[in-house]
């Protein structure tokens, strides 16, 4: 039994309990590297192609597409060729899947809260070893964005995701809102943690926020991910900025959303859903309103960090989906000395839509 290699149904953050086995991208007899994808899996928030932990010899698939399972339910066996197909047979009927609610159920990022100069942060954290790495979403978002990121970026460093102040879980009494008390914010939470230095990876204006703590506290910063970010350019879909602040109920923020997507499809009732509770939240409409004001007036990007960066002497890399709708993948050469990657098949929310090489590209780079 020790040759035999499970292939489960993933859990992607706290909320998960089930998924649904949309399709297989292996057959039977395949060979499978780590790394590679081998099935794409939908929940209720948004689907994901779910790569392989560890390699083998695929040697049988349990899970039948189209099918619900619950998480960690069996849906594959791995196995050397030399063990008989009576062994698998014993290891699929004898496979229990955990129960829901048990302790295993708690493996997802925790998550926990700090008291910072802003007010109260939400984080996640997934202990690991060497220089942390802290993920800052974008404008609008939570640490929810980084579902496919934050357990498997775990592999290669401790890794932190928060909730920047008026976003998330976190204080939306914070004043004023703009970048400074975003950087300021991302500092803290630094010390908070003990890290004289650390790794950043941030997405949109969380690239922004990134940047620019890079250019204040150099000193601070082993190295700087900025995904589809704000702050190499003036340009930015102000339809998509000024459409999120205003909507208020679901057919309003629906149409918003999909600019977000290569794959229209990933914008879900309950994604909708979830962001129609956070925009109805005491605090957050004033709050986004104010940070856009700051940052986007006029439909344009106000702050640029592209040389403070290439000054600054911190290693970059620059991620982008190549049909970002939201910030032209273009601005990219605003940082001509950076690692840049542009990866087709994907928009915006690229960290969300090809996981499996944003998440490469990081661990390539942090190590």
């Amino acid at each position: 039994m020790e040759k035999i290699t499970p292939i489960l149904m993933p859990k992607w953050g706290l909320s998960m309990r089930e998924g649904k086995l949309a399709a297989w991208h292996v057959a039977e007899g395949a060979v499978i590297a780590p790394g590679d994808e081998i099935m794409d899996v939908e929940t209720d928030k948004i689907a994901n192609v779910v790569e392989a932990a560890d390699g083998g010899l695929l040697r049988r698939r349990v899970g039948v597409e189209g099918e619900t399972y619950p998480v960690r339910a069996l849906l594959g066996v791995m196995a050397p060729a030399s063990v008989p197909d009576a062994e698998i047979d014993a290891y699929v009927a004898a496979y229990e899947t955990p129960s829901a609610g048990g302790e295993e159920d708690d493996e997802g990022p925790a998550h926990q809260f700090v008291e910072l100069p802003a007010g109260r942060v939400r984080y996640a954290e997934r202990p690991g070893e060497g220089v942390p790495l802290v993920l800052i979403h974008g404008f609008g978002g939570d640490l929810g964005n980084w579902l496919f990121n934050i357990d498997v970026l775990a592999e290669s460093a401790p890794v932190y995701a928060l909730d920047l102040p008026g976003h998330g879980q976190s204080v939306k009494s914070a004043r004023p809102a703009g970048l400074e008390l975003m950087v300021d914010t991302v500092l803290a939470f630094l010390d908070h943690i003990g890290a004289d230095r650390a790794h950043l990876a941030g997405h949109s204006m969380g690239g922004l926020i990134a940047g620019s703590v890079a250019v204040s506290a150099s000193e601070r910063v082993a190295s700087v991910t900025l995904i589809c970010p704000a702050g190499l350019g003036h340009e930015i879909n102000a339809g998509y900025i000024d459409g999120f602040v205003a909507a208020a109920g679901r057919k309003d923020l629906k149409p918003v959303l999909t600019h977000l997507f290569k794959d229209q499809g990933l914008v879900s009732r309950s994604m909708v859903e979830d962001l129609v509770k956070f925009k109805r939240l005491d605090g957050v409409p004033d709050f986004l309103s104010d940070l856009s004001a700051a940052l986007f007036k006029g439909g344009r990007q106000a702050q640029q960090i592209g040389a403070g960066l290439a000054a600054s002497g911190v290693p970059v890399q620059v991620i982008w989906g190549e049909a970002d709708a939201i910030i032209p993948a273009a601005h990219a050469g605003a940082l001509p000395g950076a690692r840049t990657s542009i990866i087709p098949n994907a928009g915006h929310m690229v960290q969300m839509e090809q996981s499996a090489e944003v998440n490469r590209l990081i661990r390539d780079f942090i190590a």
